[in-house]
Protein backbone atom coordinates (compact mmCIF):
# COMPACT_ATOMS: atom_id res chain seq x y z
CA UNK A 1 0.00 0.00 0.00
CA UNK A 2 1.08 3.38 -0.96
CA UNK A 3 1.42 5.96 2.09
CA UNK A 4 -0.10 9.51 2.03
CA UNK A 5 3.17 10.98 2.35
CA UNK A 6 4.55 9.52 -0.89
CA UNK A 7 1.78 10.81 -3.13
CA UNK A 8 1.97 12.78 -5.74
CA UNK A 9 0.62 16.51 -5.13
CA UNK A 10 -1.53 16.36 -8.20
CA UNK A 11 -2.73 12.46 -6.57
CA UNK A 12 -3.04 14.71 -2.66
CA UNK A 13 -5.43 17.00 -4.23
CA UNK A 14 -7.97 14.92 -5.97
CA UNK A 15 -8.04 12.40 -2.50
CA UNK A 16 -8.66 16.95 -0.78
CA UNK A 17 -11.65 17.36 -2.97
CA UNK A 18 -12.94 14.27 -3.05
CA UNK A 19 -12.62 14.20 1.02
CA UNK A 20 -14.49 18.23 1.02
CA UNK A 21 -17.12 16.80 -1.54
CA UNK A 22 -18.22 14.07 1.24
CA UNK A 23 -18.34 16.70 4.12
CA UNK A 24 -19.76 19.45 2.17
CA UNK A 25 -23.05 17.39 1.13
CA UNK A 26 -22.80 14.90 3.61
CA UNK A 27 -22.86 11.78 2.04
CA UNK A 28 -21.70 8.22 1.71
CA UNK A 29 -18.62 8.77 -0.71
CA UNK A 30 -16.92 11.59 -1.97
CA UNK A 31 -14.93 11.35 -5.51
CA UNK A 32 -12.74 13.46 -8.33
CA UNK A 33 -10.98 12.16 -11.40
CA UNK A 34 -8.26 13.82 -13.33
CA UNK A 35 -8.67 14.17 -17.23
CA UNK A 36 -5.99 14.39 -19.71
CA UNK A 37 -5.62 17.74 -19.27
CA UNK A 38 -5.43 18.16 -15.80
CA UNK A 39 -8.73 19.07 -15.16
CA UNK A 40 -10.77 17.96 -11.95
CA UNK A 41 -14.16 16.65 -11.74
CA UNK A 42 -15.69 16.22 -7.83
CA UNK A 43 -18.58 14.20 -6.76
CA UNK A 44 -20.99 13.44 -3.94
CA UNK A 45 -22.96 10.26 -3.68
CA UNK A 46 -26.68 10.73 -5.73
CA UNK A 47 -29.48 9.23 -4.00
CA UNK A 48 -32.43 10.14 -5.32
CA UNK A 49 -35.68 8.01 -5.42
CA UNK A 50 -35.32 7.60 -8.83
CA UNK A 51 -31.77 7.93 -9.69
CA UNK A 52 -29.06 5.95 -7.43
CA UNK A 53 -24.99 6.61 -7.86
CA UNK A 54 -22.17 6.12 -6.29
CA UNK A 55 -19.42 9.32 -6.18
CA UNK A 56 -17.05 8.02 -8.66
CA UNK A 57 -19.59 7.07 -11.11
CA UNK A 58 -21.04 10.63 -11.02
CA UNK A 59 -17.43 11.93 -11.18
CA UNK A 60 -16.61 10.08 -14.35
CA UNK A 61 -20.18 11.15 -15.85
CA UNK A 62 -19.51 14.56 -14.96
CA UNK A 63 -15.61 14.75 -16.76
CA UNK A 64 -17.45 12.69 -20.09
CA UNK A 65 -20.42 15.43 -19.86
CA UNK A 66 -17.53 17.68 -20.32
CA UNK A 67 -15.57 16.33 -22.97
CA UNK A 68 -12.85 14.66 -21.20
CA UNK A 69 -11.44 12.16 -23.43
CA UNK A 70 -9.24 10.01 -21.11
CA UNK A 71 -8.59 10.21 -17.44
CA UNK A 72 -5.02 10.02 -15.46
CA UNK A 73 -6.40 8.70 -12.28
CA UNK A 74 -9.73 8.77 -10.08
CA UNK A 75 -9.73 8.81 -5.89
CA UNK A 76 -12.62 7.92 -4.32
CA UNK A 77 -12.98 8.73 -0.17
CA UNK A 78 -15.56 6.04 1.40
CA UNK A 79 -15.75 3.65 4.63
CA UNK A 80 -15.94 0.81 2.22
CA UNK A 81 -12.74 -1.38 2.05
CA UNK A 82 -12.08 -0.55 -1.22
CA UNK A 83 -14.10 0.67 -4.91
CA UNK A 84 -16.53 -1.20 -6.45
CA UNK A 85 -16.49 -3.30 -9.38
CA UNK A 86 -18.84 -0.79 -11.07
CA UNK A 87 -16.87 1.93 -9.98
CA UNK A 88 -13.43 1.17 -11.96
CA UNK A 89 -15.09 -0.12 -15.01
CA UNK A 90 -16.19 3.54 -15.08
CA UNK A 91 -12.84 4.37 -14.54
CA UNK A 92 -11.94 1.78 -16.71
CA UNK A 93 -14.42 2.83 -19.68
CA UNK A 94 -12.45 6.41 -19.69
CA UNK A 95 -9.15 6.40 -18.80
CA UNK A 96 -8.67 2.45 -19.69
CA UNK A 97 -7.87 -0.59 -17.52
CA UNK A 98 -4.18 0.96 -15.97
CA UNK A 99 -5.53 3.95 -14.86
CA UNK A 100 -5.19 4.19 -11.46
CA UNK A 101 -7.85 4.39 -8.40
CA UNK A 102 -6.84 5.88 -4.67
CA UNK A 103 -8.91 4.56 -2.22
CA UNK A 104 -8.83 6.59 0.83
CA UNK A 105 -10.49 6.85 4.50
CA UNK A 106 -12.43 9.38 5.64
CA UNK A 107 -9.40 10.91 7.17
CA UNK A 108 -8.39 11.61 3.64
CA UNK A 109 -5.36 9.02 4.81
CA UNK A 110 -4.76 6.58 1.90
CA UNK A 111 -5.52 3.13 2.00
CA UNK A 112 -4.59 1.48 -1.47
CA UNK A 113 -4.19 2.09 -5.02
CA UNK A 114 -5.45 -0.63 -7.63
CA UNK A 115 -5.76 -0.40 -11.26
CA UNK A 116 -8.97 0.05 -12.38
CA UNK A 117 -9.13 -3.12 -15.25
Amino acid sequence: MTQSTELDPEDRKIITLARSARARNGVAEGAAVRDETGRTYVAGTVELDSLKLSALRTAVAMAVASGARSLEAAAVVTEAPGASDEDRAAVADLGGAATPVLVAGPDGELRSTVAAG
